[in-house]
């Protein structure tokens, strides 16, 4: 998921439970074991009983961006399929308040099923409570509201498989600077629920797979304003690093201005989800040498199919997870289609030529 996208909601008190490192999986809220989103999927049976229903679908954003319009995509040809009306689309440009408002709007339409990224557990938990009295079947992407039970208040949470995004990123850094070497951590110093599961799967992977590998600087992130600054810090105290891992892209971007900074060329950087800056560099031959992305097209899927699922009455899983992808300089346009349901920036795509 694209961290700059809801770093907001991170600090409105995003779903907060234990890493699921150990286990080498990515886990629920409760410790649910992930559903792949393949396994979520409408049969022809399925689409038939669907059809001509006057069935009607809300979704109801935390914001505007590439990362959710992929989503709303997903989403959207999948309710297209089953012939459902998306009566009502929002933004709630990373309010809560604003978020409840848009569900008071949305219920007026009378949706059967909504999708949503709760913003605040608190405040959304009073807010879709008239959604679950009406009826409708909710799924969540990533948060929940709190004290909602599956089955009962929702039908499926569906987010990334962030085991694998933290994991993929220490394997494509581990094979950028040949399987040893000395190398930086940089990780979101917040309680929340998808950077702590990516970061730890990272230093996981790092200390379980790769021996040779020593993990000599960590730095806590909580502002990504703040990365050049303490990348700089790392870098003046370990001037031989020979690679480093930031929890996503938009503190990479600072990273990068501290290595430009310094003049450093060599040391490699793998970084979380897509964004131009990160890329560039990638394609350039610069210090990046590969992101880690989601499937948000996938999520939007899964989401919608799970809404569908249970309007009919079927059993849904509680936990879902989207695939990640390993994006770098040769596929990065494949990458950018398979992640985000999009053509890569212009500028990328040039200078990846």
């Amino acid at each position: 998921m694209l961290l700059k996208n809801i770093f907001a909601a991170a600090l409105a008190g995003g779903l907060m439970f234990a890493a699921g490192a150990a286990s080498g999986q990515t886990v629920g809220p409760s410790g649910e074991t992930a559903t792949p989103s393949v396994d979520v999927a409408l049969t022809e049976a399925d689409i038939g009983a669907l059809k001509g229903k006057g069935y009607k679908a809300a979704l109801l954003w935390h914001t505007s961006s590439d990362f959710t319009n992929a989503v709303s995509a997903g989403a959207k040809d999948e309710f297209a399929r089953a012939g459902v009306e998306i009566a009502v689309t929002t933004d709630a440009g990373f309010d809560a308040a604003r978020q409840r408002s848009d569900i008071e709007t949305a219920l007026a339409a009378k949706p059967n099923v909504i999708l949503a990224l709760p913003l605040d557990p608190v405040t959304s938990a009073e807010a879709f409570r008239q959604a679950v009295t009406d009826g409708a079947k909710l799924v969540f992407l990533s948060n929940l509201p709190s004290g909602y039970k599956h089955g009962t208040d929702y039908a499926s949470i569906v987010t990334d498989d962030l085991f694998q995004m933290g994991k993929q990123a220490a394997d494509a850094l581990a094979k950028s600077i040949g399987g040893k070497g000395k190398v930086g951590y940089i990780f979101h110093d917040a309680t929340y629920y998808v950077t702590n599961q990516r970061d730890q799967a990272f230093k996981s992977t790092i200390e379980k797979d790769y021996p040779d590998i020593k993990i000599v600087a960590e730095q806590g992130i909580s502002d990504p304003a703040r990365a050049e600054e303490l990348a700089s810090a790392m870098l003046l105290q370990n001037q031989d690093l020979d690679g480093i891992y930031v929890t996503w892209a938009e503190p990479a971007d600072g990273v990068l201005s501290a290595l430009r900074a310094s003049g450093n060329k060599t040391t490699k950087v793998v970084t979380l989800d897509l964004a131009e800056p990160v890329a560039l560099d990638m394609v350039k031959g610069g210090n990046v040498t590969a992101l880690v992305a989601d499937k948000a097209y996938e999520l939007g899927r899964a989401m919608a199919a799970a809404g569908l699922k249970s309007l009919l009455g079927q059993p849904t899983p509680a936990f879902v997870v989207a695939p990640a992808i390993t994006v770098t300089k040769d596929n990065v346009a494949q990458g950018w289609k398979d992640s985000l349901n999009r053509n890569a920036p212009q500028s990328v795509l040039d200078a990846a030529k």
